[in-house]
């Protein structure tokens, strides 16, 4: 996506110049003449860039107010400063102030477009660092395990639907990786490079869940907050267990979402954004409609396309493969020596339904991994897994035992096969 830029100086040709010069490069431009001009159009939408000019006449702001004013709504805005009346003191001062550099008028072309481009490069770096840094480490690689045929289905409808810019509802139980499924479109669509932002709704306070969601703005102190939307603003957000938000949010995110518009708290002005909306829910989401703890609107409004993500044990086949990659990528975090998991343990888990699904699998293998013996060269035991998975194991195979004996010598042998073979 060709990156947006705000170019502000009183003078109409200056302004021209610099806006043509930047769409020649493919860049988008817009344009203000004073600072209250260019305020209304960065509570809009915040551009990836602004050039400011620091003398303009008829201005209610100089470029240095106008910078402290966009820094306090938009800390990681890059800013350029140009003026023709500038100086030593001056240059210094709107670096203090948080400008990313400053360009003295006349200005070449090619140095302008050398700052731009230079500007909005570290602030991507910028945010893709700060973004690695939230994450937890490789547990949120955007990467599906498993080879099984359902798991194969998922990641096949992943790569038709991550192009669209469609709105997707996914639907598993708890820990099936939801999240990471999300995670998965965002990073093979067009907006890859852009934020991932994670609205958790069951850990959003209900007394500021709107100004955590849309922003707060105080019209007396001038103060603004930025909400999660316009974090997202050209990226994904994703609404995690969308039925903990309380009906009345629900109500406003269906026009958020619909008209990508919206108010922040205690303001007036209205922001546009552009967000792709992908949701999760780990329930009955037609028993939450008609339980009155869902919206049917936003039910539909989210729901464009659905994914589904099985639960662990209807995948079986998978459990090896996400057991050895977890043994691998945890033992790498934690800085210690992976573990071998002997085909005893891979098969006792394999029988194992785990409830949990696959965030219960991670932290089994991280406890094991911890318990471990120093020698890692011979394959773990079974001794080392929790004990329900044990019990679970013993019993069924006393169940599957008293069924197959029920059964005549045929179908018995004929079932035992499937299951060998498998």
């Amino acid at each position: 996506m060709a990156a947006e830029i705000l170019v502000v100086d009183d003078e109409r040709d200056i302004r021209s110049l610099i806006s043509m010069t930047l769409e020649d490069e493919g860049y988008l431009t817009k344009q203000a003449a004073g600072a209250a001009e260019a305020r209304s159009l960065l509570l809009i939408q915040p551009p990836k860039l602004a050039i400011l000019d620091i003398w303009m006449r008829d201005s209610d702001m100089d470029g240095l107010e106008l910078l402290e004013w966009s820094k306090s709504i938009y800390p990681d805005l890059p800013i350029l400063m140009i003026s023709g009346h500038g100086t030593i003191e001056t240059a210094v001062q709107a670096i203090r102030n948080g400008a990313y550099d400053f360009i003295e008028k006349p200005f070449k072309e090619e140095r302008l477009l050398m700052m731009v481009e230079r500007a909005i490069e570290s602030a991507r770096l910028f945010q893709e660092n700060t973004e690695l840094k939230s994450r937890v480490s490789d547990d949120l690689t955007p990467e599906l395990i498993g080879s099984s045929a359902v798991m194969k289905g998922v990641r096949q409808s992943i790569v038709k639907i991550a192009p669209t810019l469609s709105r997707v509802l996914v639907s598993g139980p708890s820990g099936s990786g939801k999240e990471l499924a999300a995670r998965c479109i965002h990073s093979k669509s067009e907006r890859k490079d852009e934020r991932f932002v994670v609205a958790n709704c069951a850990r959003l306070a209900s007394e500021r869940v709107d100004a955590e969601l849309f922003g707060l703005e105080s019209l007396q102190s001038h103060r603004r907050v930025v909400g999660l939307f316009e974090q997202a603003h050209k990226g994904t957000l994703y609404f995690d267990e969308i039925c903990d938000l309380p009906l009345v949010t629900q109500g406003k995110i269906v026009r958020a979402v619909n008209e990508q518009r919206f108010c922040r708290v205690g303001g007036n002005t209205e922001v546009v954004v552009d967000v792709r909306v992908i949701s999760a829910s780990s329930r009955d989401l037609a028993a939450e409609i008609k339980a009155g703890r869902l919206r049917e609107d936003l039910y539909y409004r989210l729901g464009v396309v659905p994914l589904t993500i099985p639960a662990v044990s209807q995948r079986r086949e998978d459990i090896p493969f996400l057991a050895k990659h977890f043994a691998s990528r945890i033992a790498k975090r934690l800085g210690i020596l992976p573990i071998k998991l002997s085909d005893e343990v891979l098969e006792t888990m394999r029988s194992y339904d785990w409830p949990g699904n696959v965030r219960q699998i991670h932290n089994v293998i991280e406890t094991m991994l911890i318990l471990a013996p120093n020698d890692r060269n011979q394959p773990i035991d079974q001794s080392l897994l929790p004990t329900e998975i044990h019990n679970i194991e013993r019993l069924a195979s006393s169940e599957e035992m008293d069924r197959l004996m029920s059964l005549p010598l045929r179908a018995a042998r004929e079932e035992f096969e499937r299951a060998y073979l498998s």
